[in-house]
This record gives structure tokens, sequence and C-alpha cells, in this order.
């Protein structure tokens, strides 16, 4: 026994008198190899009007509506149909704006848990919020059509409790190009949009050669018919896919600056109140001007005005 403690400890004091060994060179990378591709960041902004099902805020588009938890649920099975489209064409870092109504209608839990999420209001970018120069690309999911256009499921823009039309730079505004105005800040380019048929023509017209889905035919404000829910998500899949790789050949929608925006609202009184702002100006009784940096300012005043009062302590 103790012969064979002396050879052990023979043994442990020689390996401890070794020099230690050196971890090997890194090899050099092969000649003419690519360096790893970059990460993608995309920003999806989601609506509801537009998405597949949908006809109603009273049934399917406000907490009330007797089909609401489903419609939530369909809502978030277009969005996670776009972020694995864009995280197939090298998307790595997603980030998805929830902007339908007080932007908490995305099941988190059944969120693809490679994107993070953006809810609620107030937010200064409002239906953009979480853009910024590093993006790559943005998508738009859900969108409806702007106010007053016929044969266009619940069209309105911004507020269709208060808002009549919105106008930049003198040209009537969607969501989609307000929005897309305010990545162009940015030097982001919108490349896809999911709707009904009259805004996929509209955003086509407005933003650009963009990649748009049609999810269904609207008929009249409330009617539709609807596209087959399996079909709709995989064309959201390949459209995204594809326009997210389509980025480059897509220019970002910019605005001249100064930005002009105006206003005309349903009730009068709403344009008597902002007008009392300093530079607003009051052209007719329900509808205000002013003149602003950029999107980035407009996007500010128009949340500022919409979201004053709209929250209890």
């Amino acid at each position: 026994m103790n012969r064979a403690m002396a050879v052990l400890g023979i043994l442990l004091c020689g390996a401890l008198l070794l020099p230690a060994q050196e971890k090997p060179a890194p090899s050099p990378p092969a000649q003419g190899a690519a360096p790893p591709a970059k990460k993608l960041k995309v920003l999806i902004s989601a609506d509801m009007e537009g998405v597949d099902g949908v006809s109603s805020w009273d049934v399917q588009a406000s907490p009330e509506g007797r089909e609401y938890a489903k419609f939530r649920h369909l809502m978030t099975q277009e969005v996670n149909m776009a972020v694995v489209g864009a995280q197939g064409a090298g998307a790595g870092d997603i980030i998805v704006a929830d902007s339908h109504g007080d932007g908490q209608n995305i099941d988190l839990e059944e969120l693809n848990p490679g994107a993070r999420l953006v809810r609620a209001f107030p937010r200064p970018l409002g239906m953009m919020q979480g853009i910024d120069s590093t993006f790559d690309a943005v998508v738009f999911i859900g969108y409806h059509a702007r106010a007053g256009q016929p044969a266009a499921v619940l069209s309105h823009t911004m507020s269709s409790r208060r808002i009549a039309s919105v106008r930049l730079n003198g040209k009537e505004a969607s969501e989609a190009s307000f929005n897309a105005a305010v990545a162009g800040e940015f030097g982001v380019p919108v490349v896809f949009l999911s709707g009904d048929q009259a805004i996929c023509a509209e955003a086509r017209e407005e933003i650009g050669p963009i990649e748009t889905v049609t999810v269904k035919e609207a008929t009249g404000f409330y009617s539709a018919t609807m596209n087959g829910l399996r079909d709709v998500r995989q064309q959201i899949f390949e459209g995204v896919r594809r326009a997210v790789g389509r980025r480059e050949e897509i220019k970002p929608f910019k605005l001249q600056h100064p930005v002009k925006l105006e206003i005309t609202f349903k009730k009068t009184v709403d344009a008597e109140i902002v007008s009392l702002l300093p530079g607003v100006e009051r052209p007719e009784g329900n509808t205000i001007a002013v003149s602003l940096k950029d999107m980035i300012e407009v996007s500010r005043f128009l949340e500022a005005i919409l979201d004053m009062n709209e929250y209890k302590d």
C-alpha cells in the first residue's frame, strides 16, 4: 500500500513539472471563404382588420366581441407565418409591433419565440414602434384600406372614431403609406403587406412594387369573401420570405421635408381644440394643418393628440 502511494506521488510530481500544453492556434480562414452571413433585422407591424376572416369590429376585432379570442389566435398565427418567412430569408432579429386597438392582441404564449413583441400604447412611433436605422426590412400584416375607400373591409385611417382623413404633403394617406414614411426616415423599406384586395392595390400604388397577399376579397365595408386559412398562411410565409429576399430592390418610401400634416376630424370641436397648439392652422372647421420637421415629429404629434384622455389612472 505504502509503495503504491509512493509511486503515485512520483507520477503526480512529474506531471506538475511538465510544461503546460498550449492551445493550438486557430486555423486561418480558407482562401476565398465567405464571411458569416449577417443576420437581418425585420420589423413586423401587425393590425387586425386585415386578418383573414375579420369583417366586424363588434364581433371579431374588439375585446368584447364574441369571436375576439379566436381572432387573437388567428392574428397571431398570421404573424407567426411572417416570422418564419423572415427567418427563411435570413432574419435573426425580429420585432413584432402589436398595432391594433390597445396594442394588446397578439397572444404572447403563441407567438413564435424567435420574435420580440412590442405591446400597448401610447408610444412615440405608434404602429412602427421599435424601428430604427439598423433594420433591413419592414413587413405589414393584417392592414386595411384608408378611410372612405369603397369595397374595403373596415376602412379607416388611424382612428375610426375620430378621424375622417389624413394627408401628408397634400396627398391622402393610408396607415400603410403613413407607416412606410416613418420607416423611410430611417432608410428602411417596407417590402410586404397582407390584407384585403383594396389595401393591397393601395399599397402598391402608394409605396411601390412591394409583395402583397390578398387574404380576402371585400365586397363592402363589412362583407367579404374569405380565402382559405391554410392557403393564406402559406402565401404569407412564401411572400414574406420572397419580399425580405428582395429588400435591396425596394426603395424606402421617403417624403420631402418639412412634412405638412393635414387631419380632417369627424367632430369639428376636435379640430378646434388641436388648432390651439402652437404652429397649427385651421383651414376649415373640422381640419387642421401643421408643418413638421419629419415623419418622426408627425408620428409623435399624431400619437399625442389621439392618445390624450384615452387612459385611466
